[in-house]
């Protein structure tokens, strides 16, 4: 059964790879045997990360490029496909975030998180699909999205708008290049501690939060890995257009 989870032979890219979610997807990526390149807007990071990894004995490169630029995409996955082989997976994760009430969020925020988070992922998007299509070859990609994506909450009016349209986005696309054997699918995690909330989450108003998570504890990076290789792997072959969400039960409590 494992054998279905099996990435030896994947050439895996993953953008916004910088950050602990990005980390966290390469290395799983890696462990179940693809070969990965990281991609981030700090260069110097993803760099210091793909060594680390190479250490370990996986195959990792890292590449500098920002995904609201869609001639830094189309380059970065030149030189990944060169070092690594023909590209079979992309992992579109770079995203940026803003807590600010509406009224007071300026039109620079909104360019900002619209272009990175919904942007850059159609960017990369389509240049993959273009590779795959040109070579005829099939391609997986799998879109990282957010509960709130599905359902809002204060002052994350930009970023809940960029995670929805992030979600059309994948339905839309993994109908018109399904012909292409190109299959396109969301996995949306609830709250998940990583450095950036930490602190959030020791205050008052974290622990509110908390307690509207029917599970009463915030996802972890690990919680991630299961539904990352499904939607990876050849597990998910009948799947293309869906939403997997992982969030300790969030979306269905109580209004």
């Amino acid at each position: 059964m494992s054998a279905i989870f099996d990435l030896h032979g994947e050439v895996a890219v993953i953008t916004g790879a910088a950050g602990d979610l990005g980390r966290h997807f390469a290395r799983v990526l890696a462990e179940a045997g693809a070969a990965v390149a990281l991609i981030g807007r700090r260069g110097n990071l993803v760099a210091e990360e793909a060594e680390r990894m190479r250490a370990f004995g996986y195959r990792a490169i890292g590449i500098g490029a920002d995904v609201t630029e869609a001639l830094a995409i189309a380059a970065a996955f030149d030189e990944a496909e060169g070092e690594l082989g023909p590209l079979s997976l992309l992992v579109n994760n770079a995203g940026r975030a803003l807590t600010l009430p509406a009224i007071e969020i300026e039109e620079a925020d909104w360019d900002d998180i619209l272009d990175t988070n919904l942007k850059g992922a159609w960017l990369a998007s389509r240049a993959m699909a273009k590779r795959w299509i040109a070579a005829k070859r099939p391609g997986n990609i799998v879109n990282i999205a957010s509960i709130l994506g599905l359902r809002v909450t204060g002052q994350a009016m930009p970023y809940s708008v960029s995670k929805a349209g992030l979600i059309q986005m994948t339905q839309a696309l993994s109908l018109e290049w399904a012909r292409h054997s190109i299959r396109l699918n969301a996995l949306a995690p609830g709250y998940v501690l990583t450095d950036i909330n930490r602190d959030f989450f020791a205050t008052e108003a974290g622990g509110a939060l908390l307690k509207r998570i029917p599970q009463r504890r915030l996802g972890t990076l690990d919680d991630l890995t299961g539904p990352l290789l499904l939607l990876a792997s050849r597990a998910s072959a009948y799947m293309t257009g869906s939403v997997l969400t992982v969030d300790g039960g969030h979306l269905n409590s109580g209004l």
